[in-house]
């Protein structure tokens, strides 16, 4: 019997008196991966910063591990268990991949400033760990022979990667990530696929705000669609292929390529 990880009920978000999201309700169950797509200017990116806590929504509720929640700073509602990418990588490009890492494990240590300074047994423990499980995500998504590399300096698609490391770093409940195939060529996307298909198989719940339908479509477990902030079709990437709203509104030809 799966168990509802994540609900979002009747949510609301106007800017300047337009609608961006427009009474739209999804979950995502233990163990799942969700999509959330539609055409430019369809509310996605909205519904995702309502989820994640970055907008205060006008109206609806948000549940996370049966608990409903309000919007709150990205460390609080990481500390929840809801880890987040973003559209536009944020990496601290001059730091190594391994300290990118550690800084998303920051929320989790439990020693303060002055364990910092002092640096007692207790304090050394806990980097060791912190420097342990960095090298394990990297090795996790790929790109562990790049620990001691500038961020900066790593390809577009590993900073992708190292984008998701540091989000799983948190080891969230719920990976939240906003468009992590843009700008991939053909390769990097598949390597994107095989990673994606590995954080489910090990137990994580997914929700994926993507362009690239034939990746949604093959890992997915439900999709939503979104036109004009409203909901449109919700079911399996089969159900919402074959539904004629969305194949009007956003999926065009995909039967016929």
């Amino acid at each position: 019997m799966s168990t509802t990880l994540f609900s979002a009920t009747h949510l609301k978000k106007s800017f300047g008196g337009i609608a961006a999201v427009d009474d739209v309700s999804l979950s995502i169950q233990a163990g799942e991966v969700v999509g959330l797509i539609g055409p430019n200017g369809a509310g996605k990116t909205t519904c995702f910063n309502l989820i994640t806590g970055l907008y205060m929504p006008d109206g609806g509720q948000l549940a996370f591990k049966g608990k409903v929640y309000k919007p709150a700073s990205p460390h609080v509602i990481a500390r929840m268990g809801l880890a987040r990418t973003f559209q536009n990588i944020r990496l601290f490009k001059s730091m190594t991949a391994l300290e990118n890492i550690a800084v998303g494990m920051h929320g989790k240590t439990r020693q303060g400033v002055l364990g910092a300074v002092l640096r007692p047994p207790a304090q050394r423990r806990e980097e060791q760990h912190i420097q342990q499980r960095a090298e394990h995500w990297l090795n996790y998504v790929g790109i562990g022979a790049y620990g001691n590399h500038l961020a900066g300096q790593l390809s577009y698609g590993d900073q992708r990667r190292l984008e998701i490391a540091r989000a799983l770093a948190s080891e969230p409940a719920l990976l939240a990530l906003d468009e992590p195939a843009a700008g991939m060529n053909a390769s990097e996307k598949l390597k994107l696929r095989e990673l994606l298909l590995q954080i489910r198989e090990d137990g994580k719940s997914i929700l994926l705000i993507e362009h690239d339908v034939k990746l949604v479509m093959g890992i997915c477990d439900q999709v939503t669609v979104l036109d004009y902030g409203k909901v449109i079709a919700q079911g399996t990437p089969v159900q919402v292929q074959q539904n004629p709203a969305v194949i009007e509104a956003y999926l065009g030809g995909l039967h016929h390529g």
